[in-house]
This record gives C-alpha cells, sequence and structure tokens, in this order.
C-alpha cells in the first residue's frame, strides 16, 4: 500500500520537479518569487493533479487479473509450497 501512495505522491510532484529543472537550464532564478508566481503553481497542481488522475485510471484498467480469472492464493501441494497463480477461466 505505502509503494502505491509513494508512486502517486512521486507522479504529482514530476511537474514541480520539470519546471525547477527548466528554471535551472534557463538560467532563472529557481528560489525567486516571481519564478513561482501563484498562477504557476495553480497550473502545475492542475497539471499533477491530471496526471495522478490518469495515473490511478490507468493503474485500475491494466493492473491486477484479467476478466473471469480466478485467484488461487500460495498453497501447499505434496509437501511443497506452490506460489499464488491466476487462472483464465476459473480454478479447476
Amino acid at each position: 500500500m505505502i509503494r502505491a501512495v509513494l508512486t502517486e505522491v512521486a507522479v504529482f510532484l514530476i511537474p514541480f520537479a520539470a519546471f525547477a529543472v527548466f528554471l535551472i537550464v534557463s538560467r532563472s532564478a529557481v528560489l525567486h518569487r516571481d519564478s513561482w508566481s501563484l498562477r504557476v503553481i495553480g497550473w502545475l497542481t492542475v497539471v499533477a493533479l491530471a496526471l495522478v488522475l490518469i495515473s490511478l485510471l490507468l493503474l485500475a484498467h491494466f493492473e491486477g487479473a484479467p476478466p473471469g480469472s480466478t485467484y488461487v492464493p500460495a498453497h501447499l501441494e505434496n509437501g511443497r509450497l506452490v506460489p499464488g497463480a491466476e487462472q483464465p477461466g476459473g480454478a479447476k
């Protein structure tokens, strides 16, 4: 769970980091108040929230088992540990 939260925080921070890199490359004052105006911060926040929304939608759509499959948890078979696996079309 914490990995997903940290990933989303990192995705949220991408536009701010990209803008900071842009300021460094363009030799502007990175820490100057005029470089980080309220309008710029607002647009960066909108872009960051859009990226988080897109990443959450992609995660929900492409992550996990395919539709109609059944997850069989890890179990013992003949004294050996068998890892969990997805079985398309249901468990057998």
